[in-house]
């Protein structure tokens, strides 16, 4: 699952950050004595497991298209400060006392009781992170074409969603009105073959992501053949 890949991150941005612990050695030298990366990493692993189960599902799940859907889930969207005291007890009272006395015993926090002020920024974090909405499709751009991978040839950015058809999407509720703009950046070649390969509505309703598309055996087969023209600058 997704989200559960983004808290792990979240909480291992943290336990890194933690584990660093500083060392004098002689007047001028200090030296960071660093945990085993491997301890480490199944540290991690334990705790993200332990604690994002205990979750209420609706925050597992979240991100900006739930939030566009339901609007009481703003409950865990942070503010300037962070999310409120109350939401973060809520959401850390389910949490084993296994995952809390972990914590205070290898010294990452003080008492088991201040697993509330560990998990905040994490928190914080974590459904900042699931609930961004999507950028600015000019602020997507790659460097090289996403599917055939040549960095060396202008691109173009495809419509994930043809323009053509925005009006039925919506209103048959295919996709929500802030997904229309999504893009591809695409050589002209791939550009092209694209919409020979579906029409508009098909591309709409099946082949609305990158992902998607690059899992077709054609779409694999063509980025192989066409990933190998290439010519010399004059």
């Amino acid at each position: 699952m997704e989200n559960y890949e983004i808290f792990r991150e979240c909480l291992s941005n943290a336990l890194v950050t933690r584990s660093e612990k500083p060392k004098k050695k002689g007047k001028r030298k200090e030296v960071v004595e660093r945990t085993d990366p491997e301890e480490l990493a199944e540290f991690v692993d334990f705790l993200a497991s332990e604690t994002f189960t205990t979750f209420p599902p609706p925050l597992q799940t979240l991100t900006y298209a739930t939030l566009q859907h339901n609007p009481s889930l703003s409950i865990y969207v942070p503010d300037d400060t962070g999310l409120p005291r109350h939401t973060l007890e809520s959401i850390c009272s389910p949490i084993p006392v296994s995952v809390s006395d972990t914590l205070a015993v290898y010294g990452i926090i003080p008492e088991p009781a201040d697993v509330v002020d560990f998990l905040s920024p994490v928190l914080t974090e974590y459904t900042t992170s699931v609930t961004t909405g999507p950028p600015v499709w000019a602020s997507t751009r790659a460097e090289a074409c996403e599917i055939c991978e040549r960095d060396w040839i202008p691109l173009s950015y495809h419509h994930l969603i043809p323009r053509g058809v925005h009006a039925k999407v919506l209103k048959r509720g295919w996709h929500d009105e802030w997904t229309l703009n999504s893009v591809a950046w695409l050589c002209r070649a791939c550009h092209s073959f694209v919409h020979r390969m579906a029409s508009n509505e098909e591309l709409a309703r099946e082949w609305f992501t990158i992902e998607r598309i690059c899992e077709r055996e054609d779409v694999m087969d063509w980025a192989k053949w066409v990933g190998r023209v290439r010519w010399k600058a004059k």
